[in-house]
């Protein structure tokens, strides 16, 4: 359904600390810098930080998150602790379980650096 996602920060470096480590865990090549902007491309997917073109202050969206799928529970908790090592900041619930049943999900939430907040998900296997 997507072709990439594109996030305004204002520190590109402290965006590719973060977004390295971050994804580095999920299998993702450090990220490539373009003039003004950050390309992270992975599993057919690309992710990008970028300063905004017209010169105003990045912001984040309130209520709004992104999430990067993570094959495992291990992966998705190496995942956030790199994050966290990165400069971001843990937020919500603990990574753990959420839900019940056949809809249960293993999430992890974090901040990066701009404020912006991400979820690590693992749904497992199907039976």
């Amino acid at each position: 359904m997507f072709s990439h996602i594109m996030l305004g920060t204002n520190d590109l470096d402290a965006a590719k600390k973060f977004y390295d480590a971050l994804l580095g865990t999920l299998g993702a090549k450090p990220g490539v810098l373009d003039r003004h902007r950050l390309f992270w491309r992975h599993a057919g997917g690309t992710f990008s930080m970028t300063q905004p073109i017209n010169g105003e202050p990045a912001t984040i969206g309130n209520g709004s998150t992104f999430g990067f799928a993570a094959e495992s529970i291990e992966q998705a908790n190496a995942a956030h602790a790199a994050g966290v090592a990165a400069g971001g900041v843990t937020c919500e619930d603990p990574p753990g379980w959420r839900g019940e049943g056949k809809g249960a999900m293993y999430l992890a939430y974090l901040r990066d650096p701009d404020g912006n907040k991400v979820c690590l998900l693992h749904r497992p296997p199907k039976a």
